[in-house]
């Protein structure tokens, strides 16, 4: 029984003769419940003029609450995500939706504007049910599927995204910003009913461990284990370009000589959903190249992508569409194969290593927001993206330091030949 009460469907028992099947529909459900859970931390960013007209507060007020929800988001990455390492993630997945539905009603009704802060704050603390499947979809999958697997999810993710943006336009454009948040509700309800009937049960991994000696050993993960650290300084750099490009896409779009209203800059990030559907190519092909060349292959067509940028993006909008498409099958297959090369140092390991990984990431989006923004608004395009194109030299650059068969506690050079096929 999950916590003591409440009835695990008996095909999801745990029986270590009879191990759960991780097949389509299992790994589907995982795109899917990141999709609706990561998507809380986006619905606020369209209606921030609404929240401001209807709690009467300023700009420069409403504008905390996208960063109280990312701040949230980055605690319950540190404090919650290496839970699944000591605990049985089959309950962890439960409790961290139901906090997440409960919390979303009070996003609803409350008439206080303090409390609605609170609340997104907390709201981001719970919503990291995504970074809890990834690793679990790692364990489950067999070895020859896991980059597929990792990429589905993460692609489920990434839609959740794009799509939360959009869809909490066109409600508060039509109807009132709560309603927004009645509908997070609903989707996040069949996610926790989803998961409860799906969801496969196993034991604890460490369950030697303490929950203190788990966050130490995340720090010592960081200094005694090469490729996480190659792989953090990599997606810091990617994620902070990512970030960056999408942040100054609306100045880019909606200044001359394009002049996009905000309706056509919003359906724009549509264009991003191609990467999406790639998930099932991209993961098919890391699945069969050591992760190492994936990256770089990753890597070499975003230095590529960034090329195209610095050229052309504020003189022709194909140059746009070319780079957003290119940038998100790129980032995708690198963030793929990093996290399916992270995922190879330890079994038992596998939540601190995301959590490390995935921090890494948010750092990055912080950056990129920040400086990219800096720097576009007081430079101009083509200084955003060569800022962008640095990053990605950045990012090569840290790649080529470690080769694709060295030692795992190699920290530079090169060993153990060429071979780019997993054999």
């Amino acid at each position: 029984r999950d916590f003591g009460f409440l009835p695990i469907p008996r095909n999801l028992r745990y029986d270590p003769a009879r191990p759960a099947h991780f097949g389509l529909l299992l790994n589907v459900v995982f795109g899917l419940a990141s999709t609706f859970v990561v998507a809380n931390l986006y619905y606020c960013q369209p209606i921030l003029i609404p929240l401001s007209q209807h709690f009467n507060v300023t700009y420069n007020e409403v504008s905390r609450i996208p960063t109280l929800v990312q701040g949230g988001y980055g605690a319950g990455l540190l404090l919650l995500t290496p839970l699944g390492d000591l605990v049985r993630r089959r309950p962890l997945l439960l409790v961290v939706t139901t906090v997440s539905t409960c919390l979303t009603i009070g996003l609803a009704v409350t008439p206080s504007f303090v409390a609605f802060e609170v609340l997104t704050f907390f709201i981001g603390v719970s919503s990291v049910a995504p970074q809890i499947l990834i690793p679990l979809a790692a364990d489950l999958a067999p070895p020859h599927r896991r980059a597929s697997a990792i990429s589905i999810v993460l692609s489920g993710l990434l839609f959740g995204v794009l799509i939360a943006r959009v869809v909490a336009g066109l409600i508060a454009d039509f109807s009132s910003f709560r309603n927004v948040y009645y509908m997070a509700l609903g989707v996040q309800a069949a996610v926790l009913i989803a998961l409860w009937a799906v969801l496969p049960d196993y034991p604890p991994k460490n369950p030697h461990l303490t929950y203190i000696r788990i966050l130490w050993s995340m720090a010592k993960l960081v200094v005694t284990e090469p490729t996480l650290v190659q792989a953090c300084l990599i997606s810091l750099a990617s994620s902070a370009c990512f970030t960056c490009f999408w942040v100054t896409l609306t100045f880019l779009l909606g200044g001359a000589p394009y002049n996009y209203s905000t309706l056509v800059i919003g359906l724009f990030g549509l264009v991003g959903m191609f990467g999406v559907l790639m998930a099932p190519v991209t993961g098919r092909t890391i699945d069969g190249l050591i992760p190492w060349y994936a990256t770089l292959f990753a890597t070499l067509a975003l230095v590529g992508v960034q090329a195209i940028y610095v050229g052309a993006a504020g003189v022709n909008v194909a140059a746009v569409v070319i780079v957003t498409v290119g940038l998100d099958v790129g980032r995708q297959m690198q963030q793929v194969s990093l996290t399916t090369a992270v995922y190879g140092i330890s079994e038992k390991k596998r939540a601190r290593l995301n959590a490390v990984l995935i921090l890494s990431l948010f750092i990055g989006q912080v950056m990129g927001t920040a400086v990219g923004t800096n720097v576009f608004l007081a430079h101009g395009w083509r200084a955003g993206g060569l800022l962008m194109l640095a990053f990605t030299l950045f990012q090569l650059a840290m790649l080529l330091l470690r080769g694709p068969h060295v030692h795992s506690k190699t920290w530079f050079g090169y060993a153990g030949g060429i071979e780019w096929r997993k054999s």
